[in-house]
C-alpha cells in the first residue's frame, strides 16, 4: 500500500479515496483487466488524483481488498458475536455479511496476501464464526457432536450461494436471505418435528 494512503485522511482526501475504492469495485467486477483510467473515469476522479494515491494498480487492488476485508470484519462486530444470543447474532452477522459481500463481491473474491493484514483478517473471521457456532452449540441450536469447522464451511457455502443465487432470489431482501441461510444451517432441509 502507499505510505500516503497509510496516514489519517483529510475529509475531502477520504471521499476521494472512497470514490476511488468504490469506482474500482465496479469497474474491475465486470472487467479484471480494467486500466487506471477507467477506474478514475468510474470513480469520478482524475487519472493523476489515483496515480498520487496508489503507486501502481497492484497497490489500488491490495488497498481495495484490504477496505472490503475491514468493512467485513466490522459487519461481524456489529452483529455482536460475543454478546448477542447466538441465533440472534448468527443471523444479524448473516444479514451483515450479506450486505458486505454484495457489495464487494469482487475485492472479497481476491486472495489474500499470506501474512498481510487482510489475510489476518480473514484468519479471524474464521475463528469469530467457530466461536459463534460454538455458542450455538451450547445453546442446543447445534448438536453437540456436530463438527463446528464443517459446519463454517456449510455456513460459508450458503452464503456464496445466495449471492450467487439465480433470478428468483434476485428481489429477495438480505434479511430473507439470512434468515433461510440460518433456518437452513440450523434445522436443514429435513421435516420439523
Amino acid at each position: 500500500m502507499d505510505e500516503t494512503a497509510a496516514r489519517p485522511l483529510r475529509a475531502d482526501a477520504e471521499r476521494s479515496m472512497r470514490a476511488i475504492l468504490e469506482g474500482a469495485e465496479r469497474v474491475l467486477s465486470v472487467d479484471p483487466g480494467a486500466s487506471m483510467e477507467q477506474i478514475a473515469a468510474a470513480a469520478g476522479v482524475a487519472r493523476t488524483t489515483i496515480h498520487r494515491r496508489f503507486a501502481s494498480r497492484q497497490a489500488l487492488i491490495e488497498t481495495l481488498a484490504l477496505d472490503a476485508a475491514r468493512q467485513l470484519a466490522r459487519a461481524v462486530d456489529d452483529g455482536r458475536p460475543d454478546t448477542a444470543p447466538a441465533q440472534v447474532a448468527l443471523h444479524r452477522i448473516t444479514v451483515n455479511v450479506l450486505e458486505v459481500k454484495g457489495a464487494w463481491a469482487f475485492a472479497l473474491g481476491l486472495p489474500a496476501e499470506p501474512g498481510s493484514e487482510a489475510a489476518a483478517l480473514h484468519e479471524d473471521l474464521g475463528r469469530r464464526c467457530i466461536t459463534v457456532l460454538e455458542r450455538a452449540r451450547a445453546d442446543k441450536l447445534i448438536d453437540e457432536a456436530a463438527d463446528l469447522e464443517w459446519v463454517r464451511r456449510v455456513y460459508y457455502a450458503l452464503l456464496g450461494e445466495s449471492l450467487h443465487g439465480g433470478a428468483d432470489d434476485a428481489d429477495v431482501d438480505t434479511d430473507t436471505l439470512a434468515a433461510r441461510i440460518v433456518d437452513t444451517l440450523l434445522h436443514g432441509a429435513g421435516p420439523r418435528a
